[in-house]
């Protein structure tokens, strides 16, 4: 009865990384500079290499599809924390809560796929040269793609549907800067649990599955190259491969703490700052790890600045 009778809340306050008024300011211009920065790097990136034919091949389409991804990511969470830092009213609606979630999780998980696809696409070009032409071709390449994409929607939706068994009719203060699924469960009237194990379930088969894809690539194709005895082919190896491997290291950590280890071992706030990682920082590094590390896309953008000049 006191379930029943209790008021359905419709609205919820993010309480943002800090309530200190004093912090407000300078952490909207910080964070409003590498926004602006990730945008401007992932869509630059874009930009070069869909203009530049010399980049449409298999891996350079693969790059141009995370950083589309990190810019989706990007765009879902931090705008709403920008206006939070200025805005005296942190209020998010349920409808928005629902929508922002739904976004981040078709991005997050589709990034994840992403980025086993590129290890496999670089497994393929270090330990198997000769067929990669046959193999990886750019039809392939597209089916791969789109598959990722399908892969993340399908399981936002599976996230997205168990969200809606929950009720919340205690507190409306969600302990995050956005609206993350578990600091939904935290606050929910209704028992979380089966939601907690279709994340546990869910989130941790497709990130083991995607790391171990990502390990066995890099473990044959570090052999392989090892096994060679020209310097120059291990160096761009070692280049390409190594930008690859950083970028996926940076996500991964921070993303397995978030949702495969139990809730109780961590608070709050480790976990908005494991958030802020993968979902502000990673898409703001990925641009300048894959294009410093590269030198096509080095070469590609010296040439537009020299058309330009």
């Amino acid at each position: 009865m006191e379930n029943e009778n209790a008021t359905l809340l419709t609205e919820f306050v993010l309480t943002g990384l800090t309530d200190q008024p004093e912090w407000q300011v300078p952490l909207f211009l910080i964070f409003l500079v590498v926004y602006l920065s990730t945008m401007v790097g992932n869509i630059g990136l874009i930009s070069l290499i869909w203009n530049d034919p010399h980049l449409h091949t298999p891996m350079y389409l693969f790059l141009g599809c995370l950083a589309f991804v990190d810019a989706w990511l990007s765009s879902t969470v931090t705008p709403k924390m920008l206006v939070s830092f200025l805005s005296k009213s942190k209020m998010i609606s349920l409808s928005e809560c629902m929508i922002q979630f739904f976004s981040f999780a078709i991005s997050v998980t589709t990034e994840c796929f992403l980025l086993a696809t590129m290890a496999y696409d670089r497994y393929l070009a270090i330990c198997n040269p000769l067929l990669y032409p046959v193999i990886m071709t750019n039809r392939l390449c597209t089916r791969l793609s789109v598959c990722s994409f399908v892969g993340g929607l399908l399981h936002a939706l599976i996230h997205e549907g168990f969200l809606f068994r929950l009720t919340f009719c205690k507190s409306n203060i969600i302990h995050h800067f956005y609206c993350d699924i578990i600091p939904l469960f935290k606050i929910s009237c209704t028992d979380a649990s089966i939601n907690f194990l279709v994340v546990f379930i869910f989130s941790g088969s497709i990130q083991v599955f995607t790391i171990l894809t990502v390990l066995f690539s890099y473990t044959s194709v570090l052999f392989t190259i090892l096994k060679r005895k020209s310097v120059k082919g291990i160096r761009k190896a070692f280049s390409t491969c190594g930008a690859h491997l950083l970028s996926v290291s940076l996500y991964y950590g921070p993303l397995l703490f978030m949702y495969v280890h139990p809730r109780s071992s961590q608070g709050d706030d480790q976990d908005m700052m494991d958030s802020l990682f993968y979902t502000v920082i990673i898409p703001f590094l990925n641009p300048i790890i894959y294009s410093l590390r590269n030198k096509k896309v080095i070469d590609s953008l010296g040439k537009v600045f020299k058309g330009k000049c």
